[in-house]
């Protein structure tokens, strides 16, 4: 009844401003994206030692509604895009990275933390709401792996070589816990890779054989 009410007072409007639905049906063919994938190579090229492969649902810029539904998503706590970029994710990793083989244990999906204060200011944490509905679909398991210590600040008005700076010791696994062989990162963005990077090198100091990072879009 609640949702009604406010359906009347603040209509629903599309990412092209239609109103009634988040994203329509029509939008979702139309948001054609193609599904990038970084090897180990490319990624040790960059200065990259940890994370060895990045798979994206598309580039950033490629599509303006893909943009305005991950800002829609994080800033303005729509959960409900959450559903269509996870299942844009999926779809990129079943088509880019190798299944994992039958002898061999299956990856846990592991979202990047948000600080706590974050967390309460923005009411939800979008990489582990994204995590859960991948996990949902594969049938692999979600679990929170890592913890951030410390607060880095918002890292879009800093270069490369300042991101990853600014990361190192941000990071922390969880106390008394087993990690996985396998794991995939999970979030919504990724530029430089540095949260990916300072992720996956606590990870693997802490006994993980291979970090892969899926994000819904890099740019």
């Amino acid at each position: 009844m609640f949702d009604v009410l406010l359906d009347l007072l603040f209509p629903r409007q599309s990412l092209t401003g239609t109103e009634g639905a988040f994203v329509t049906d029509t939008e979702r063919k139309e948001m054609t994206l193609t599904p990038l994938l970084l090897h180990t190579e490319v990624l040790r090229q960059r200065g990259l030692r940890y994370i060895d492969t990045i798979v994206a649902a598309g580039q950033y810029d490629e599509s303006d509604e893909l943009k305005k539904m991950i800002l829609t998503y994080k800033y303005k706590r729509v959960p409900a895009f959450a559903d269509d970029l996870a299942l844009r994710m999926h779809d990129a990793m079943h088509g880019l990275l190798p299944p994992p083989q039958r002898t061999k244990e299956a990856p846990v999906l592991c979202p990047i933390p948000l600080h706590w204060v974050r967390h309460n200011e923005r009411g939800f944490n979008q990489a582990t709401e994204l995590a859960r509905r991948i996990a949902h679909i594969s049938g692999w398991t979600m679990q929170e792996l890592l913890f951030r210590v410390r607060r880095t600040g918002h890292q879009a008005h800093r270069n490369r070589a300042e991101r990853l700076t600014a990361l190192i010791g941000a990071f922390a696994v969880l106390p008394d816990i087993l990690i996985p062989k396998r794991i995939i990162l999970i979030d919504d963005l990724s530029t430089t890779g540095a949260t990916l990077e300072e992720c996956a090198r606590m990870l693997k100091n802490a006994g993980a054989l291979h970090v892969s990072g899926l994000v819904a879009a890099a740019g």
